[in-house]
């Protein structure tokens, strides 16, 4: 896993306060060892005063309690301590030995400037080893018209230099290494951990683009519905108030067509509210919910018939020879010709006509659909107009619409075969 350079570590209150746990047992254990040390006479005859112990105590494990905030500092305090410890014989060993080690640990673990904590590292190491062989070579010489030292190639001193050779190695190795390796995995948590913020960010959108397009696609069914059913009932409405009196009969029948109209609205309506009340329904891609498997392209012929009863005489044909056609295009286009035909009985004035075509291509299919009438200079992009390219755009085709130049308005809805073939049926 990538390891961001920008990444540092910063301890936290908790982790201070577990620092200064650390220096207080440190400093408990430096006394009981100090003490026992010197009762022991570990050193013998070189030992150190007993005045000294104390400082040595307070140089190795004091500093423990801010190692976090500066492990550099910390690291150099500590070694120099247990330097001048060993080499004046203060009675006091293990407690510095893991002073040391902690101390060592945390440049690697904590400290941010990572080639300062490499060089602090290297250089306390560098300088522990050059002063071990010192001392073994100052040891070496002290010994060396002991007979033992040469009863053999591997006399007991040189076994034992070469054991606390061994030791050395193994514990600045490990305190280097699982510096290392703690530094790596907090990184690592840090990667971790701003991926799943980015992740939740990006749910968050998606989330809010799905809430955003679900209104959209429920504001796109809820306008045809509403538009189409309640224009046709408003123009039916307008004819039978006209008829009322000279022809009843003719008034029966357009109040029959208003309660046919408003019978189809409430099925609409309870088919969109249905659909909203089911869990992990996905019927509003662009679909009118209740619908989509039964309207077809064909089915446009009987919108054609329902906008001539509505008082716009309106012609119908089909060019070429048809092809399959997915659900969606069907829906879409079938929306299309419906939200053109609503359109034209509410703008296109008396004695307006429209004509429906649909055009099967080579590669396309295509919905042509055109009414004459007032002459539109400036037109109004409403909610229709938006809905109708929404519609062409999710079929993954194109639509063109606006005024005609000798009267009326035209809207031409093309999707190309490549598009149909991707689409769902």
């Amino acid at each position: 896993m990538p390891i961001t350079s920008d990444f540092t570590r910063t301890p936290t209150p908790r982790e201070l306060r577990a620092d200064l746990i650390l220096a207080v047992v440190v400093l408990v254990g430096a006394v009981i060892s100090a003490g026992l040390s010197t009762i022991s006479q570990i050193y013998g005859d070189e030992q150190a005063a007993v005045w000294a112990a104390p400082l040595l105590i307070l140089a190795v494990s004091a500093p423990l309690a801010v190692r976090r905030r500066w492990p550099a500092a910390v690291a150099v305090i500590i070694a120099v301590a247990y330097f001048f410890g060993v080499t004046f014989r203060v009675p006091e060993l293990y407690a510095g030995n893991i002073a040391m080690f902690i101390a060592l640990y945390t440049v690697g673990a904590w400290m941010n400037d990572r080639r300062a904590a490499m060089l602090v590292r290297v250089g306390i190491i560098t300088g522990m080893f050059i002063w071990l062989l010192i001392a073994m070579y100052r040891d070496a010489i002290t010994e060396a018209d002991k007979a033992d030292l040469s009863a053999g190639l591997m006399s007991p001193y040189l076994a034992y230099m070469m054991l606390q050779l061994l030791l050395n190695v193994l514990y600045f190795a490990g305190a280097y290494y699982f510096g290392e390796r703690s530094w790596q995995a907090a990184a690592q948590r840090h990667v971790l951990q701003q991926r799943t913020l980015d992740l939740e960010r990006e749910r968050e959108v998606t989330a809010a683009q799905a809430v955003a397009l679900d209104r959209v696609r429920i504001a796109r069914e809820l306008h045809d519905v509403v538009a189409h059913h309640v224009s046709v009932m408003g123009v039916q409405a307008g004819a039978a108030r006209l008829v009322v009196d000279t022809d009843p009969q003719r008034a029966k029948s357009i109040l029959a067509g208003i309660e046919h109209s408003s019978r189809e609205a409430i099925s609409d309506f309870r088919n969109i509210l249905e659909t909203l009340r089911a869990p992990g329904d996905d019927s509003l891609d662009g679909r009118t919910p209740g619908q989509p498997s039964t309207v077809t392209l064909p089915d446009i012929a009987q919108l054609a018939e329902a906008s001539t009863a509505a008082g716009l005489p309106t012609g119908y044909s089909v060019i070429g020879d048809p092809v399959p056609v997915p659900g969606l295009v069907a829906v879409n286009l079938y929306r299309i010709a419906q939200e053109s035909l609503t359109n034209a009985r509410r703008h296109a004035g008396p004695g307006a006509t429209a004509d429906v075509r649909v055009r099967y291509e080579q590669d396309a299919v295509e919905l042509d659909v055109v009414n004459t009438g007032r002459t539109v200079l400036a037109p109004r992009a409403g909610l229709g107009q938006l809905g109708m390219r929404e519609r062409a755009a999710a079929s993954g085709g194109t639509i063109d619409l606006g005024p005609r130049p000798q009267g009326g308005f035209r809207v031409r809805a093309q999707v190309p075969l490549a598009a149909m073939t991707g689409g769902r049926a």
